[in-house]
């Protein structure tokens, strides 16, 4: 562990005089916190405005972020209390160079890719699952207490662009092992978590103004938006954060990913992650502490998660990326995947008042039965889904060394992803099936740059 962790950490505190406002310059994604880096590096590095005592911090939360945590007791004891179910030691266990996760390989365990699990009962009502929880977790202290495996196959789905071109989708199918009737499982790969500070600092009121649930101006997209717990206001807020939309503030999303990935406490969520018919077996392994993860420590990895800089757009100028700006444009695209707007007031002065390029509009669309995943998530249906930041999706490949998007990672390429929209993206999906092979392939270039 850093040796700066040992002991009470003192973030900075915000001053007052406002933040510089960012370039104009479309090419810098996260306004002035981008960087020009092209490395597999590009999605680790801090927002090149930050002063040098946030960047302090910054390294503070990244060694943080990084370190495994141990089964307690251990001879240091801030980084025991791993467990006792778990998915992963770390944060960059799922989160590989801060960048996405995927679905396994043939024998891979499930580290980036986990399930959110919901039982329904004779009334049509969700609930968590009696036994295991709202989460498989696929790792165990215990030799004796295991939760399911997770089976998946793939269901060739095949079609055609109307220049005759054949492609070919896969479909999963995942299973859970044993006899778990009446149950509802949602695969959920890590994202990547650059920007997450600048898609915080968004306004509330700019979010509002983006959603019509009721599709008033008929464009028959009705975005809305999810509102969730804020257990630290203890009152419902908008959420941001998760496929769906389910947390609130990077913090909760930070400490939820503790708790129900790492088997990690905090002062938000104090409880192990398990359920009370498995604490007879789990129980018996000892606490890492009250919390296990103290407030200083949150605090750091919150930062870290805020300010990881976004890389700048590559191949701006280049006449085919050009092109398939207009055709994302044309297509209607940027309904969902909005492609500028500004922040507003942080408390980390970096942040605020940015011109960015997120290509999102955090809201909750239906993305057909095709997406569904039949569960629904706080507000949000199971065809319903958080409209995916597009910034850094060019840079999978080179961070991650895999090209698996969406939520559950089925699409093999970024073509896919766009094959796979349906429900309130299937006019643009209609749109991209008919243009000619070089079209297509421009609009692929200009998400490439992205």
């Amino acid at each position: 562990m850093h040796s700066s962790c040992s002991k009470k950490q003192e973030l900075p505190v915000a001053k007052e005089e406002p933040a510089q406002v960012s370039s104009p310059s479309g090419h810098l994604l996260g306004g002035a916190t981008s960087v020009k880096e092209t490395s597999r590096k590009a999605f680790t590095l801090s927002a090149r405005n930050l002063s040098s005592e946030y960047k302090s911090a910054f390294f503070v939360g990244n060694s943080l972020f990084n370190k495994n945590w141990v089964q307690a007791p251990a001879s240091t004891d801030a980084r025991d209390g791993l467990g006792p179910l778990f998915i992963s030691r770390s944060c960059s266990g799922c989160h590989t160079q801060d960048g996405r996760g995927h679905p396994p390989l043939l024998d891979e365990e499930y580290t980036s890719l986990l399930f959110k699990l919901s039982v329904k009962d004779a009334k049509g009502h969700f609930s968590p699952h009696p036994v295991y929880g709202d989460q498989i977790q696929t790792r165990s202290l215990s030799t004796h207490l295991k939760e399911p495996k997770i089976m998946v196959e793939y269901q060739k789905v095949e079609g055609v662009y109307a220049d005759g071109s054949p492609y070919e989708l896969e479909r999963p199918i995942y299973t859970l092992e044993g006899n778990h009737e009446g149950v509802r499982m949602s695969p959920r790969v890590a994202p990547a978590i650059i920007g997450l500070g600048l898609l915080e600092a968004i306004p509330e009121s700019t979010l509002i103004g983006w959603s019509d649930p009721q599709d008033r101006d008929g464009d028959g997209i009705s975005g809305r938006l999810n509102y969730v717990t804020d257990v630290l206001a203890n009152k419902k807020s908008v959420g941001r954060f998760g496929w769906k939309a389910v947390q609130p503030s990077v913090k909760q999303q930070v400490a939820v990913a503790f708790n129900a990935d790492i088997g990690i406490t905090t002062s938000l969520f104090p409880k192990e992650n398990h359920t009370s018919s498995q604490g007879e077996t789990l129980d018996k392994f000892p606490s890492g502490g009250q919390p296990e993860l103290n407030d200083e420590m949150l605090a750091a990895v919150t930062l870290y998660s805020q300010t990881i800089a976004v890389p700048a757009q590559r191949n701006h100028l280049k006449k085919e990326v050009l092109q398939g700006e207009k055709l994302f444009t044309q297509m209607n695209c940027n309904s969902c995947h909005v492609s500028k707007v500004n922040t507003e007031s942080h408390t980390i002065p970096a942040l605020a008042n940015q011109k960015i390029r997120p290509f999102t509009d955090l809201l909750l669309h239906d993305m057909g039965e095709g997406l569904s995943d039949g569960r629904p998530d706080n507000e949000a249906t199971g065809r319903e889904w958080r409209t995916a930041p597009l910034w850094g999706i060019g840079l999978v490949k080179t961070v991650n060394k895999h090209t698996r998007f969406l939520h559950d990672g089925r699409a093999r390429s970024i073509e896919e992803a766009v094959l796979w929209h349906g429900g309130e993206a299937e006019k643009s999906k209609q749109s991209y099936l008919r243009l000619p092979k070089e079209q297509r392939q421009q609009l692929l270039e200009f998400l490439q740059s992205l």
